[in-house]
This record gives C-alpha cells, structure tokens and sequence, in this order.
C-alpha cells in the first residue's frame, strides 16, 4: 500500500512514499497520485529517511505543510463519540416495561375514545400509566445523563503544543497542526506528539507506558535498526509517550489515528460494550413478566368476552389485569436504588458512569490487573543500599524526600556519587506536598535517597561543575560524567550494570580509604547485588577515579574505578494493596496480574502485594500466548489459581477478557494506561485508575478510581454485592403484593362477580404511591458484614432463582388470601346479589378500598420482613433502618388521604375506612410477619438426621 492510495493520515512506520507537499506530489490530484512503497523508515540512514519523506533538516515549507494538513487532515484522535441526548432520552422508552406500559396506554386512550358513554374513569387509566413511563424514562434519563458527564478522552492524552523547525526557523506551534515530514525538537519533560523517527539524538530516553505497560525509561538512538515490531524501534518515538531524558530531533511519520496510538484508538472503539449480569437478569425478567402479563390479560379478556359482558368494559379490565402485574415502579426504583449505590461508591472514590456497573462488580470472580500504577505507585525508590562491605535499609516510599538512612561516610559518598551522575531533576509541586521526576526514574530515585541522606544534588553540582558526559549505552551498560572538583582537579563519577561496572574497578572503597579488589571481595560485591536482584530490586553500582583532565578518553575514564557501592530499589507496591488482595481472596475472586512488564519484575511485586503465594505461579509472555490456541489458552487460564501474564499487548490482554468470559468468569479489569483501554472496554467492568490514568483509559473504562487505590476496588465489589441483595429484596418486596393485586381479580371472575376488587388506577397508586419509598428504602440497606466472606454468585445464576420465586408466592400468597378474605366477607356482609353491584354502589366503594389498604397496611409489615434472609427481623432490629419506617409510614398515609380525602375518593372511586377495618387490616399484616418469622426460623433450625443427630 503506498501513501497515495491510504485514507487521510495512515501514513505508518513501514510504509511512506513521496510525501503530499513535494512539488510533484503538488501538481497530481490526491487521489490520482503514485508512489511506491519504500523499506521500513527505521531500517534507513537519517538522509534517506529525508528522502523518503520528502523533507529536510530544516523542515517543511508553509507551502509544504498546507497541501499535507488538506490531505492528512489534524494531528488529533477522534472525539468520544456520545448519543445525542435526544437519542440517549428515546431509548429510555426501549425498554420492554416501557414498551408494554406504552402500548397499554395507547389502547387504554382507544378505548376511552370509543367508549359509548366515555367513562372518565378510563381516561384516568390512560393518563396515569402514560405518567408512569414518563416516570420511569425522566429518573433513568436524569441518572444516566449526570454519571456519563466526563471529559473528552484522548485530546487531553496529546501536547497541546511542540516545537517544529519550519523552513529553518524554529517554531512553537500546536500539536494538532503537525503533519508527516515535520522535524520535531524534543527535550527531556516534553510529551511527543506523533510517531516520529529519531534523527538526532542525544542521551534519549522515553518512557513508553502509556502504550506497553513499562514504567523503565527505553534508550533511544539516530542510527537505523533493523526492521521489526514499531514499538520495538530503538530510533522511534510514539505520540502518548514522554521524552524523559536527554534530547533530540525526529521527523513526523504518523498523525492522529495513523500512530500507534491511534491504533489502540480504534481498538478500543471497535469493541463492544459488555452487557452487566444484572442488565441481562433484568432483560430476561422484564420479558418473562411482560409475556405473562399479556397471556394472563388476552385469556381473561377471552374468557369474559363470550359472557356477555361490554367489550370495553372487558378490554379494560383486562388492561387492569396486565397493569397488575407489570411491576411499574420496577424501573425507577431500580435506577434510584442503583444510583444509591453510585453515591456511596463516590464517597468511597469510585465514579460509576454506568449504574448497571454498581451490581456488575458484585459479580466479579476475576480481576485482570496492571502492574505499574494500580498495584504499584510508578514511582522507583532506593530501599536498599550497600557500602563498606554492609547493606543498609533506606526506609521511606516515592518521590517525597522523606526517610532514614544511616550517616555513614561510605553511604553519603555513594550517593553523592550517584547524585552527579545524573541528569534527573526533582521538583516540587507549587503550593502542594507533591514531588516528581523530570527525567529517567531510575536516577529520580538516587537523588530522593541522596537528599535523604542530607545532600542537595543542586549544590553538589554547584561544587563540582560537570566538565564532559559520556551517556549511557546499551553495549557498554554503564554512564559517566567527569566534573572538576574544587581544588581545580578532575573526577569522573560511573554508574550502570553491576557485573559490568564491577569488570572495571581495581579498588573497592571501605569507607577509611581505597583498598585493592580482590577476588574474594568481588565475590562478595556479586553476592549482594544477586542478594538484592532476588528480592526484585533493580541493582546499579556507582564507582569513581580521579581523571587528567576535563575530557579524557572513555577507556581512561572507565577503568581503574574505585567501587563505592551498590544501591537497590524498586517500584514500590500502593501499601492499601495488601489487604485488598487478602480481602479479595476471603471473596472468592481470583487476581490475574497482566503486565507489559518482565516476568521476574512481575512476579516480584506479585509476592509483594500477596496475589503470589505458592513457590512458583504460572508465568506465560506475550510471546507464549501467541503460540496458544484457544484450547491452550483455557487449559492456562483454568490450570492455576495463581498467574501472571507478562510482556503483553493490548491484543493480547483483550483476548485473556474474552478467554476468561469464554469460562464463564466474571471479568473486572483494572489500568491506567493506553494500552490497557481496549480490555478495559471489553471487560464486563473495566475500571481505571482517576489520577494517573490515561484519559483514554477513563473513557473506556465504566468505574474510575479517583485515588488511584486498588483497595477502593475491593469496597466497590462489597458495595456491589450489598447492591444486589437489595435488590433482590426489592423484587421480592414489588413482586409478592403483585400476586396479592391479581388473585382477588382472578377470584372475582370465577366467582362471577362483575366488577374488579381493585382497579387499576388504584394499583397504580399502590405501585408507585405507596411502594417505591419502602422499596428505595430496602435498596438502601447498609452492606452486610459478611458480604465479602462467600465465594462470587455464578454468572449464570438467575436473579429469580428457585428461593426468590418461592419466597414471593409465600408472602404474596399469604398477602392474597387476607385481601380476597377482606373483600368477599365485606361484600357478602352487605347481603347484596351480585348482579346489583354497580360502580358507584357504596358498599362496593368500602370494599374495593378494604383491597386497597390491606395490600398497603400488609406491604409495610412485608418490607420489614424481606430485610433479612434467615435472621429474624427481630434480631436485626426493627428501628435499624428508620428511612424503611418512615417510607411505609407515608404509604399508609397516603392511603388514608385517598380513604378520607373527596377530591382523592373522586379519583379512585373509594370510601372511608373504619377504624375496625384498620384493626382487621393491622392484624393481617401481622400474621405475615409471624408467618416469616416462623419460616425462618424454620430454617435456621438445625436439621436432624435419621439417627437423631446433627448432620
């Protein structure tokens, strides 16, 4: 493919020909001009690169640079796309409730139209049940629309700014107007703004974490490399990465969505949202009951049809039989309840942008985790030192200068050694306690131990003046700086790999003077750099001899070192993570470490933080899994409890998700980075990390950890856990009084009874009048102390499993036959015929509000009855949950006010109750409390066997 024939801004790594802005390309249309694909850019010397690109040293013409921004178009990634809220507000009538409710209302309106004489009751009828789903659609609306208001998620990812040679002039200008074939400046702290190939490059080093996972600075060369993987291009450098060292000038290859960056854009973009267990739980339930409701409402309406009773009438009543049991308030208790759980989140420091995600993290039986910022702080630390022949133990964590060391002469000339030969800054946050690295982390760490240690590098180099550097190199493993001391002599200071350092030194320093190296003190100096590699530490020695002049050749400078030391550190572990994991286990979930990052680093922070236990866990590379089918890929995933996945790509963390869904898992995947977007998306609950995070792992992420604490996760499935066992308590609350609102109409119409003993206007005001409050208040429970002790519920477990169904037909049933009991005995109390009941009869209004209120008076005893599975009610404490109290208190005010109030008795056609028909009412309320209370007690009774014992 060569660049002429690609869309706008696809210009890559291994493909460019002449570029849009020659005055060749210039005078053939775009979509007409050839070129011919050229060999890798990196593969090339730096004047054929020029060449390639059709550019120069001194950069583009602005006669260049317009024909190439018209044909690559702006140096940025496409903007998160978001329904508009038009869209986002229709689909809240999507959903199967709303749909039914919908279609009811429709023809409850057409049968008010039809009517002859219109009834007003069923225009009533139409326009409450219209209410409702405008209820339900403006709270889901409302909750969606105010968790999904985050910022745009990659622009922030790109420098707003860089600086470009332009026709020789040096220019700043905005990253959005770079385009293939500019030469870049770059100088340690700058953020790279495209994919550009390296022409000059002094001391470079990138940090390349935001796209692998790798939190070492990469050294970066001019010269060409041989053809490979791009990021694997020793000369290149990559948009969403950070020039942490030294300095240097690329040329632009890519812009925009072309970079590699860009490509895990459209990873992430392409792969779709996961659906939440409770989303589709609720999908199968809402089609269940719905089902049911229209076969129950067609075959009553065929059975009264043929008995002469009036169409409308009959349409009606069927609607009202439908209305019952379509759980109205379902909906929005749901969203409220859900939302309740979003806020307690947000105090713990999770953002839920999706409500359905609280309920998903309850079911999470895998995390897939990253290392490097979400276990660890990202920032390295000296912990261990070695001096004079003793190791000594550095105490304090990241980049903050605070911590002991032990004052000793041999420590502090190891680390004002190690401080000159640097070229790191540490600064500090204005106005903050906030310190960080500009430049390599690894030489950051050495300065925070050497200012521990009571020096300040800035002073110390104020003394000694840096005279020459001879910079790291990959073949050499080593860098030396040479400084002119006070007295007007010259030193060379020497740090870098200690088996390589160590083959230069002749002397060892003890601390009282320079002794001779001998074979038995290289032996120990080995042993306790192996001593500290063992423990996960990455091991440097710093060394120093006195040199002739300020710029002595190299093989002068490194050899006859004197060895001052070795220094260990690490990327030390988040000190909440421990425990986290250790809660994780109690739980039942298993942590999968899935790093960009060696094995042997991976494995080390895993033992630090606990997820390793066992002598030797599973270890499989990116490299590995490339080479697995999907039958070794589960034979991997399912053959061990403990398992780190290591020097992974996004391709291959998105494969792990799909792989372990495959089995049925769970799967919660946390990052910060990049890279980590696509399976962050791809999981069923991606969450990243709120303070360094990369904005495109936010936005693909549905839970964002505003402190960056792994603990927070931990807290947050305890929270989704407690989330859907109230649900379920909810269900089971809205449910059981569903029975109790359709048995009395199934028994009025095999008894022959002509009217409904409750209409659906007033199962309306029982739904969402006197339910929701006590049903938000039930999803309000507070979270349970065991929820963390069981094992994760099975993905496929039903949210109306066997116990939840036959828990509701208990105390619905028992709810059904006191109100069926309440109606009849009122009805045949009257000593009235059927047949000469009439709507407005007012015995017919007593009893109908006898229904009414006995469903409310016995819906206040069922919620404080469905706050406990098997403890009794009495034991939790009836006044634990005072927001219940006061929610079935204004229920059963609220029915007063539709018993007693005129205007209220006109709209629901009821009459005033007595205070006997509230005792009778009371009393069968209290019977179902008494009911549960024995079978839970039933329950909780140890269970004899045949031979009279305990089990």
């Amino acid at each position: 493919m060569s660049p002429a024939r690609t869309p706008r801004g696809t210009t890559t790594l291994h493909e460019a020909g002449p570029a849009a802005g020659s005055k060749a390309a210039a005078r053939v249309p775009p979509g007409d001009r050839p070129a011919a694909p050229v060999p890798s850019i990196p593969s090339l010397p730096v004047p054929a690169v020029f060449t390639a690109l059709d550019s120069s040293p001194r950069g583009l013409t602005p006669a260049e640079t317009a024909v190439r921004r018209d044909r690559y178009g702006p140096n940025e990634l496409p903007g998160a796309s978001h329904a508009r809220v038009w869209r986002r507000l229709l689909a809240q009538f999507t959903d199967l409730f709303a749909v039914v409710l919908l279609v009811s209302s429709a023809l409850t309106f057409l049968a008010y139209w039809l009517g002859q004489p219109r009834d007003p009751a069923t225009l009533q009828l139409a326009v409450a049940i219209l209410g409702v789903v405008l209820l339900n659609a403006g709270i889901g609306f409302a909750q969606e629309y105010s968790a999904e208001r985050t910022a745009e998620s990659l622009q922030a990812m790109v420098p707003h700014t860089c600086r470009v040679l332009r026709d020789g002039e040096r220019r700043e200008l905005s990253a959005r107007d770079l385009v293939p074939g500019d030469v870049v400046v770059l100088e340690a702290g700058d953020a790279v703004p495209a994919d550009c190939r390296l022409v000059e490059a002094q001391e470079a080093a990138v940090n390349n974490a935001a796209l692998t996972g790798e939190s070492d600075p990469v050294p970066r060369v001019a010269e060409p490399v041989p053809p490979g993987p791009p990021l694997e291009a020793r000369n290149c450098v990559f948009m969403g990465t950070d020039l942490v060292a030294g300095t240097g000038k690329a040329v632009v290859l890519a812009t925009g969505a072309a970079t590699e960056f860009g490509r895990i854009f459209r990873l992430t973009a392409a792969a779709p949202r996961q659906q939440t267990p409770l989303q589709r739980q609720v999908a199968v339930m809402a089609r269940r009951v719905a089902g049911v409701a229209l076969a129950t409402g067609a075959a009553l309406f065929a059975v009264r049809v043929p008995s002469g009773q009036p169409f409308v009438d009959t349409f009606v009543f069927s609607l009202g039989v439908m209305v019952a049991l379509v759980p109205e308030g379902l909906p929005a208790t749901l969203s409220v309840s859900l939302a309740i759980g979003v806020r307690r989140m947000a105090r713990r420091h999770a953002l839920v942008k999706q409500l359905l995600a609280v309920e998903a993290l309850g079911s999470t039986s895998v995390i897939c985790t990253d290392k490097t910022g979400t276990l660890t702080q990202a920032e390295m630390t000296v912990v261990r030192l070695w001096a004079d022949g003793a190791s000594h133990t550095v105490t304090g964590v990241g980049y903050a200068p605070a911590g002991e060391i032990p004052d000793a002469p041999s420590v502090r000339g190891l680390l004002r050694a190690a401080a000159l030969c640097s070229n790191a800054r540490l600064v500090r946050t204005a106005g903050r306690d906030a310190w960080r690295v500009l430049g390599d982390t690894t030489e950051g760490a050495l300065l925070v131990a050497a200012v521990k240690a009571g020096l300040e590098p800035a002073e110390e180099e104020a003394r000694a003046p840096r005279a020459a550097e001879y910079p790291f190199d990959s073949a050499r493993k080593l860098m030396s700086i040479v400084h002119r001391d006070g007295d007007g002599t010259y030193f060379a200071c020497a740090k870098g790999a200690p088996l390589e350092l160590l083959t230069r030194c002749d002397a060892l320093d003890g601390g009282a003077g320079r002794t001779p190296l001998t074979d038995a003190g290289r032996r120990r100096v080995i042993a306790a750099a192996d001593d500290m590699a063992g423990q996960g530490l990455r091991v440097l020695a710093v060394a120093r001899r006195q040199v002739s002049g300020p710029r002595p050749p190299i093989t002068d400078v490194e050899s006859e070192l004197t060895l001052l030391g070795l220094a260990g550190m690490y990327d030390p572990p988040r000190p909440e993570v421990r425990d986290a994991v250790d809660a994780c286990r109690r739980a039942g979930i298993r942590i999968v470490m899935v790093t960009g990052d060696h094995p042997l680093t991976a494995e080390a922070v895993a033992r630090r933080v606990g997820i390793v236990r066992e002598t030797a866990p599973a270890v499989a590379t990116g490299t590995q899994l490339d080479s697995m089918d999907d039958r070794d890929l589960d034979d991997l995933l399912g053959g061990s409890t403990e398992l780190l996945l290591c020097r992974v790509s996004p391709e291959h963390k998105m494969r792990v998700v799909t792989a372990l869904q495959r089995r049925g898992e769970v799967v919660a995947v946390t990052g910060d980075g990049a890279n980590d977007a696509p399976a962050l998306k791809h999981a069923d609950i991606g969450v990243a990390m709120g303070a360094s995070g990369t904005d495109v792992a936010r936005e693909a992420a549905v839970m964002v950890l505003l402190d960056d604490s792994f603990a927070s996760i931990t807290t947050a499935v305890g929270l989704g856990r407690s989330v859907y066992r109230n649900i379920r308590k909810f269900l089971i609350y809205l449910f059981s009084h569903n029975i109790a609102e359709l048995v009395p109409i199934l028994a009025a119409t095999f008894a022959g009874f002509p009217l409904v003993p409750i209409t659906a206007v007033q199962i309306l005001a029982i739904d969402l009048g006197s339910d929701v409050l006590p049903a938000l208040a039930l999803g309000a429970e507070p979270m349970e102390p065991d929820v963390m002790n069981s094992p994760p519920r099975p993905r496929h477990e039903r949210l109306f499993s066997a116990s939840v169904l036959g828990r509701i037909l208990f105390l619905g049933g028992i709810q059904a036959l006191g109100v069926c009991a309440v109606f009849f005995w009122h009805i045949h109390a009257s000593g009235i015929p059927y047949a000469d009941f009439t709507k407005e009869d007012p015995v017919y209004r007593e009893a109908i509000t006898m229904v009414q209120a006995g469903i409310v008076v016995s819906q206040f005893f069922n919620a404080l009855a469905v706050r406990t599975d098997r403890q009794s009610v009495l034991r939790a404490g009836l006044l634990s949950n005072p927001w219940l109290l006061a929610a079935g208190c204004f229920g059963i005010g609220l029915m007063a006010a539709i018993s007693y109030a005129p205007p209220l008795q006109a709209v629901f056609h009821t009459a005033p109750l007595l205070p006997a028909d509230w005792a009778v009412l009371v009393g069968l309320g209290a019977l179902l409390l008494a009911a549960e209370e024995v079978r839970k007690w039933a329950l909780r009774r140890p269970r004899s066997s045949p031979k009279g014992g305990s089990p």
